[in-house]
């Protein structure tokens, strides 16, 4: 019997062993991945780590969201972000991978284009998808935040310094007459910041 225990006793031993090598080899890693509306991330660590892995992992998606939904997160920001929520509960070494639809660190963003300013290239209702940067460049369709408009996709048909001037490809210019008055309608044409730009739509 003393024999079998001292068997069993050395099995777990070996397998503690095995687990704490793993990770001192490979590392504790949390992975994130996003397509544009919804995140996840899974957290590797170690069974001895008494880190809430669910809690962490929440609080990843929470700020990966708001990041990808914000006009001034970026890559950096995010990646020190989540490497400081790790070190909030304890991990002060943990590997983070970043991931999405657009390839490894990029950040998508999913957008509905409501209206016909951009058509024929967009059409009204269509869903795209944005990665999120501020290297815009002209010639680029971009979606951002107006403080005139609100939230627009337009293209980027001048850059000066941190301004980018924005306009609509449906150049299609209507008239409609109402009360003794003619009204002209058409696209939007608008200087914003570049910090007001989202990213760029990905076609």
């Amino acid at each position: 019997m003393a024999n079998k225990g001292t068997l069993v006793i050395g099995a777990i031993v070996i397998v503690l062993l095995v687990f704490a090598g793993y990770f001192i080899i490979i590392g504790e890693s949390v992975d994130v991945y996003m397509d544009g509306e919804n995140v996840t991330s899974k957290a590797t660590l170690s069974p001895f780590s008494g880190v809430d892995t669910t809690a962490l992992n929440q609080e990843i998606c929470n700020y990966t969201f708001q990041t990808m939904n914000s006009t001034d997160g970026d890559m950096k920001t995010l990646q020190q972000g989540i490497s400081r929520i790790c070190l909030n509960h304890g991990l002060d070494k943990v590997k983070v991978h970043i991931d999405s639809t657009l390839g490894p660190n990029k950040i998508p963003i999913v957008f509905h284009v409501q209206g016909t300013s951009m058509y024929p290239t967009l059409n009204d209702g269509q869903t795209v998808t944005v990665e999120k940067t501020k290297n815009v460049n002209v010639g680029n369709i971009v979606v951002a935040n107006s403080s005139e408009y609100g939230v627009i996709v337009k293209r980027v048909s001048d850059v000066k310094g941190n301004q980018v001037y924005l306009t609509s490809d449906n150049k299609n210019v209507n008239y409609e007459y109402k009360n003794g008055v003619t009204y002209e309608t058409k696209g939007v044409t608008t200087w914003v910041n570049i910090n007001d730009i989202y990213g760029v739509v990905q076609i």
